[in-house]
């Protein structure tokens, strides 16, 4: 047994969706942990598109994590997954993306994608022990410092039937 404190599960989270009402606290989470962070346009014109967003708050209703994600053909694209720093490192980010993929599964979906900067090795690190596979690299697609661009990681989850409907055709 490790000598060192382990962080107690989460308490009772509700998941809900995010509304206008949370844009404050979102935003503030936003600009703590990105360099460049969303912008409440971004986030009303997601919500006012129809994406899908979801929360999960503490028992006392404090914003601890969030997603955004657009809808296609059969596929779900993940634009925004984010932990508040007191929460990080207490398995949030694995039940953000278990709620994502029981929505994208109910939406019909059968791929899950998403964009994660190159330099996020963190990130990249817990898509890929989620199961994500590195399909391919979209050039300059992140503001970087001193007006750069950076690179972005394109993942892709299935999440579907095991098999297509194309491939039923051929049996």
């Amino acid at each position: 047994m490790s000598a060192l404190p382990q962080p107690a599960e989460p308490a009772v989270l509700n998941d809900t969706p995010i509304t206008v009402a949370d844009l404050d606290a979102v935003l503030a989470i936003e600009n703590i942990i990105y360099e460049f962070p969303w912008t409440r346009g971004n986030f009303i014109d997601s919500l006012a598109a129809g994406y899908h967003a979801r929360k999960l708050c503490d028992a006392q209703g404090r914003l601890c994590a969030y997603w955004v994600a657009m809808s296609g053909v059969q596929e779900m694209h993940l634009l925004n997954l984010s932990v508040a720093p007191p929460w990080q490192h207490r398995g949030l980010g694995r039940r953000l993306l278990d709620g994502l993929v029981a929505t994208s599964r109910r939406a019909g979906a059968l791929w899950l994608w998403l964009e994660v900067r190159e330099s996020n090795q963190r990130a990249c690190a817990i898509y890929q022990r989620y199961g994500f596979a590195a399909v391919g690299t979209r050039r300059a697609y992140y503001p970087a410092a001193a007006g750069r661009r950076e690179d972005a990681c394109v993942m892709r989850l299935a999440i579907g039937a095991a098999k297509h409907e194309d491939a039923d055709a051929l049996e």
